[in-house]
């Protein structure tokens, strides 16, 4: 019985329920009107519920505002801030404007009605009306908000509806790509025209990848450097985004919405160029991509030491006079961010040699590779027994890592290279063809 005692006395005791005057929190949202009038729906709710409050002499405890979307179930900061301090016991009364306001999702007007049920929550008010912990006033309060979410559903219905059909007449929804104008009469939404200034550069960039084979490096450098093309919000273009221009149909006329959904329509712009061209254009990039994308062992994993930029890899192939053909790896920089940069190129061979001499350098001990070589050479020692070979003596077994490490850059895997060289914790970069170690 002592210790029945002892543990309830040590249980945290419930929150305050208020008895008496009610203490509201005045809760204000936005509505689902454009963002000026969002701001100003928020103070006149705020304005118009103070009246009410000063009307029936009702204590407002605090105001808080949210500009979160009622839609979904706690997305809310303020909302489950409010909850949490109801559940505390610092007020147990909400005001606002409009049931709509507080939820318009099941989730959240459930943790309402729950609080009304333990008697935390003595009432909802609103300005035409007044929900307490009585059974009606609660169903009825459920059923305002089930309308409101149902209007959420129904809106999103009708909006899909509303751009599929803007869809079949041709008109592409959001914002213009590079080389259009959106046009800005109200009643000519969604449509199109062309840029003047934009419109022939973008369609020089699918020809010089077309006729002239121009990579997406050489048509980025072309675009900054030389020409300094900037879009309408005057920024340069990525290399990426300039890959996203190459690849985007609407340029020859149709398009698909939303993205890869498999829906294509055919549009009612200006194409920029045509069906011919950009399928020329798609050859091209994927023999770039293929080109690029290759691994090789120590990309991304050097620096050019000459402007900062990466270091990239080509194969090159020389046939021998015997008919037998040698692939020759060259590495260098990217010039990404110095288009003059002077670093030459650096065959895999000679880098590797340097890498070897690098590792007499590197203190093996702090790299995460040496419990990557004993686990190996137990796996090698294990299948010595199973095949009844004899075991090297222990003191000849203690291989000289740094010869290990080195084996793995003249004959090991991709994976293997790269994964030694990534437990270096010092960048390597090159310059003047010499490999260094830097912090």
């Amino acid at each position: 019985m002592e210790q029945t005692t002892q543990i309830k006395n040590n249980l945290p005791s419930p929150p305050p329920v208020i008895i008496g005057k009610i203490k509201y929190c005045l809760y204000a949202r936005k509505s689902t009107e454009s963002e000026e009038r969002q701001v100003m729906s928020i103070d006149s709710q705020i304005k118009e519920m103070l009246q009410i409050a000063e009307r029936d002499g009702l204590e407002i405890v605090e105001i808080r505002r949210e500009s979160h979307s009622a839609k979904n179930s706690s997305e809310r900061p303020v909302f489950n801030s409010i909850v949490e301090d109801i559940r505390a016991g610092k007020f147990n009364g909400i005001m606002t404007w409009a049931p709509d306001r507080l939820s318009r999702n099941a989730g959240d007007l459930g943790s309402l009605v729950d609080l009304m049920d333990q008697k935390l929550l003595a009432e909802i008010r609103t300005h035409s009306q007044i929900f307490t912990n009585n059974p009606n006033e609660k169903f009825l309060l459920m059923i305002l908000g089930s309308q409101a979410k149902l209007e959420n559903d129904n809106r999103g219905i009708n909006v899909r509806r509303g751009l599929r059909a803007k869809c079949e007449m041709g008109l592409r929804p959001g914002t213009a790509p590079t080389g259009y104008f959106n046009e800005k009469r109200i009643d000519r939404k969604c449509q199109v025209i062309l840029d003047p200034e934009r419109a022939p550069i973008i369609k020089k960039m699918f020809e010089k990848v077309a006729y002239e084979n121009w990579s997406g490096i050489k048509l980025y450098h072309w675009m900054r450097f030389e020409i300094n093309f900037r879009t309408k919000n005057q920024h340069h273009l990525s290399l990426s985004n300039i890959y996203l221009i190459l690849r985007n149909t609407f340029y020859y006329g149709v398009f698909e919405y939303p993205e890869h959904s498999g829906n294509w329509y055919n549009g009612k712009h200006e194409p920029i160029i045509d069906k011919d061209l950009f399928d020329k254009v798609q050859r091209q990039l994927k023999v770039d991509y293929v080109r690029e994308e290759k691994e090789f062992a120590f990309t991304k994993l050097i620096t050019c030491g000459h402007c900062g930029s990466g270091i990239s890899a080509r194969e090159k192939f020389k046939k021998l006079k015997n008919g037998k053909t040698l692939k020759f790896i060259y590495y260098g920089c990217t010039k990404s961010r110095d288009k003059n940069c002077k670093h030459g190129f650096l065959r895999e061979e000679e880098i590797i040699r340097q890498l070897q001499n690098l590792l007499d350098k590197v203190d093996i001990d702090k790299l995460g590779v040496k419990n990557k070589f004993e686990e190996e050479f137990k796996r090698y020692s294990r299948f010595q027994r199973m095949m009844g070979i004899k075991e090297r003596e222990k003191s000849g077994v203690e291989i000289d890592m740094k010869s290990y490490l080195k084996y793995i850059l003249r004959e090991g895997g991709i994976d293997e290279k790269r994964e030694l060289l990534s437990c270096l914790k010092s960048r390597l970069v090159v310059k003047n063809k010499k490999l260094a170690i830097t912090k």
